[in-house]
């Protein structure tokens, strides 16, 4: 009852809560169309807005890839609510619109999207003027990944080495730290959209707020996998806490699913999914690295902190049964690991000599310090204990202290995530393909 009185008040406070209606221009058609093809040069480049809006210098600016200005000045219709500017006859190639403009309340509204001439246009967060990944970025992404690891690893410990009741504390931690790795892939993910978004507007914070990143959030797979995996994520958020608000933890199951599934949109959008040589077998490649690694480090994260201090009778059950399914989980890491690396590095001389290599030297460094690691635990600690030998008094601190070298690992694959691998070589036959369109 307690719990449920909690969920009502929440409940109510939340609908309590008054909704703030945003009062200012909203972009509702541009000419041409976001990311699209055109097969000539436009004439000019039109953007019609929901209300009137007043025009300022530069409204409306078209960029090519290396920065050249190629937009005259900018002009409004006589109701203000269509501005468009002339252009340049466009040669084949790909152009990025920055634009501005002060909307009724006072609100200085701004956006950017790309389009090509006879040429693939990049996506949004690919537009001139953007820059690349920041330290910020990376945290957040570690961050992202370090929640996915509490999320899906904690709840696949629960479903595949618990399967029966915990005491009553574990069970409370178990579910505090599944909660924080749901409320963290939820927020987190927003926070790691919006400093995207925030890169490719190239727009100080308090503009930032009335940007248009309707071409980041429909526009780019970045952007549609972010939509995707926010509204997946608060599915499971909801099934988990009604699942400890009921005490069912049946229900953790096809929570457990549902994660590792929507997990697939890192993979989706990302290189192994977005860039040249990418192929389903890639993808698939990729969501297996991810999931696997997720469910290792989340699992020793559960068995050091969870079952160790509160659970002392299930301890060498647990670890047993961990054991064995971690020397799975090591090798769907180390195989897709190895295809990816072989894939996005088409040369050796790459690992010392590209950046995306060194970073993944880093990462291949501290899986042979956690493969070490777990194999002192596999091949010494684990026959001991089948065979009846006592606890060792060291282990949990040996279990934290392979929990941060995973959680190192996910750094890396942070870093490496937002690196941009070497270029490979096109198809032979593309130039042809190309010459003829």
């Amino acid at each position: 009852m307690r719990r449920l009185r909690v969920a009502l008040w929440c409940s109510i406070v939340g609908l309590a809560l008054p909704a703030t209606a945003a009062a200012h221009a909203t972009l509702v058609h541009t000419s041409p169309g976001f990311a699209e093809r055109l097969p000539r040069s436009p004439r000019v480049v039109r953007l019609h807005f929901d209300q009137g809006v007043k025009v300022l210098p530069n409204a409306i600016t078209v960029f090519t890839t290396k920065g050249k200005v190629v937009s005259g000045s900018a002009r409004a219709d006589d109701g203000q609510r269509t501005v468009e500017t002339p252009v340049r006859r466009l040669g084949r190639g790909a152009y990025t619109v920055r634009w501005s403009a002060v909307s009724s309340d006072g609100h200085v509204v701004s956006g950017v999207f790309t389009f090509g001439v006879r040429h693939r246009a990049p996506p949004a967060t690919e537009a001139y003027g953007s820059g690349g990944p920041t330290t910020s970025e990376h945290v957040v992404r570690w961050l992202y990944f370090l929640a996915l690891a509490l999320l899906a690893g904690g709840l696949g410990f629960r479903v595949l080495i618990l399967r029966g009741p915990l005491p009553p504390a574990a069970e409370r931690r178990f579910y505090r730290l599944v909660g924080v790795g749901a409320v963290g892939a939820i927020e987190v993910g927003i926070i790691a959209f919006l400093l995207r978004a925030e890169d490719a507007l190239e727009l100080p914070f308090g503009r930032f707020l009335y940007g248009d990143l309707s071409p980041i959030a429909g526009g780019t797979r970045f952007g549609t996998a972010f939509v995707a995996m926010t509204l997946g994520f608060a599915l499971v958020t909801a099934i988990v806490f009604l699942a400890w608000l009921t005490d069912r933890p049946r229900l953790l199951g096809p929570a457990f699913v549902l994660a590792l599934g929507f997990a697939s949109g890192l993979s989706l959008s990302g290189h192994n999914g977005a860039d040249r040589g990418s192929s389903w077998l890639s993808e698939l490649a990729d969501w297996t690295h991810l999931a696997a690694a997720s469910l290792w480090v989340g699992g020793l994260v559960m068995l050091a902190f969870v079952v160790w201090p509160l659970a002392p009778d299930l301890r060498r059950q647990a670890f047993l049964r961990f054991s064995r399914l971690a020397t799975g989980l090591i090798v769907l890491i180390l195989s897709a690991g190895v295809y990816l690396s072989v894939l996005r590095l088409p040369r050796v001389s790459d690992l010392w000599n590209a950046g995306y290599g060194q970073v993944l030297l880093v990462k291949l460094g501290l899986v042979s310090l956690a493969l070490l690691w777990g194999a002192a635990h596999h091949f010494l600690v684990r026959p001991a204990l089948e065979r009846g030998a006592p606890l060792f008094t060291r282990l949990p601190r040996s279990l934290a202290g392979e929990s941060a070298v995973g959680m190192a690992i996910l750094l890396a694959a942070a870093v490496l995530v937002d690196s941009k691998p070497p270029p490979t070589k096109a198809p032979a036959s593309e130039p042809s393909r190309v010459a003829q369109r």
